[in-house]
């Protein structure tokens, strides 16, 4: 069974930096898609960044230059590093995975398989 957990989230002012990491355990596929979507009170869930089992990443244009996403295969780690946060970054951030073919911010927001999420506040 696929076990992912988020941290590091928290609240910040605008300009401000986070650093989200997630562990992963249970996943046996020789190839994945991880990486990180988003979800605000009343909207719909929206990828952030992805990136593969080869490291290469993927972004949604509104975070481009200013948050990275990278991974410690040895420790299991996806992180994003989130800098120049704005307010409209507020939302629950969670981690997911899966094993499809087609990496991108797009797939990720539709993955079945997620962590329990880290709340991100970024006040002006």
């Amino acid at each position: 069974q696929v076990q992912l957990v988020e941290s590091g989230g928290g609240s910040v002012q605008a300009g401000g930096s986070l650093r989200l990491s997630c562990t992963a355990s249970g996943y046996t596929g020789s190839s994945y898609c991880m990486g990180w979507f988003r979800q605000a009170p009343g909207k719909e869930r929206e990828g952030v960044a992805a990136i593969d089992s080869d490291g290469s990443t993927s972004y949604v244009d509104s975070v481009k230059g200013r948050f990275t996403i990278s991974q410690d295969n040895a420790k299991n780690t996806l992180y994003l590093q989130m800098n120049s946060l704005k307010p409209e970054d507020t939302a629950m951030y969670y981690c997911a995975v899966h094993g499809g073919r087609w990496c991108s911010w797009i797939t990720i927001a539709a993955s079945a398989i997620r962590g329990q999420g880290t709340q991100v506040t970024v006040s002006s």
